[in-house]
């Protein structure tokens, strides 16, 4: 008998537990703001649905590109010499990305100045670099400092700027390899990185350049 009051105490307490569970998504969905969903711009969901599909080619593009290296592989795992010229190119894709070899290509090369007004501070060249970054370079060096995954680029008491552990001074020289009309559109687009370093009365200059040499990372530690 107590077993029966026990089970149905509990199934009780569980039915409670649901309904207020239910309750309480009804409440959710009710105060969402549907009418800013209603009231959105046909612009602006047109533009997001612009960006999603952006987003999803470009997963899809990535996708297709494995597989199709993946397919490679396979037909390669026959012919011993081919696999072994396969793996080397892909240790030298490894090491230009982890900076183990020095570049040559076009691209783009960007000076930040003092002026009289303004110093140039780490923030902007760490803005640079992620802008360049974001358009596609290849390889990146600062004052022929490499820039790599690991690179720090910070500040000492607001006096030095520091990038892999070396002291850089004014003025500094950011060389970026890759497509340089796209680079450099990147940087000029209006109300881009130098519109805005333009704005704030800092010295930039930017120019492209079919032969620009970056150096090899160098391990400090």
């Amino acid at each position: 008998m107590k077993a029966k009051i026990t089970i149905t105490i509990s199934i009780a307490c569980t039915a409670l537990i649901l309904t207020m569970i239910m309750f309480t998504q009804f409440k959710t969905v009710d105060e969402t703001d549907i009418t800013a969903l209603e009231t959105m711009r046909e612009t602006e969901l047109r533009t997001e649905l612009a960006s999603w599909k952006e987003k999803y080619e470009d997963v899809e593009s990535k996708i297709e590109e494995t597989n199709a290296k993946i397919d490679e592989y396979k037909k390669e795992l026959d012919n011993d010499a081919n696999t072994a010229e396969l793996l080397q190119n892909e240790i030298k894709e490894a090491e230009s990305y982890l900076g183990y070899n020095s570049l040559q290509g076009q691209g783009v090369i960007i000076t930040l100045k003092n002026t009289e007004l303004r110093d140039i501070d780490y923030s902007d060249i760490l803005a640079l670099v992620n802008e360049l970054n974001a358009a596609g370079a290849e390889a990146i060096s600062i004052n022929d400092e490499r820039v790599i995954s690991i690179t720090d680029i910070i500040t000492v008491k607001y006096i030095s700027i520091l990038v892999n552990t070396k002291r850089i001074q004014a003025p500094y020289i950011i060389k970026a390899i890759g497509d340089k009309k796209y680079l450099e559109s990147a940087l000029n687009i209006k109300g881009g990185y130098i519109d805005l370093k333009k704005s704030e009365e800092k010295s930039v200059e930017c120019v492209v350049d079919d032969n620009i040499i970056i150096p090899a990372y160098e391990d400090k530690r």
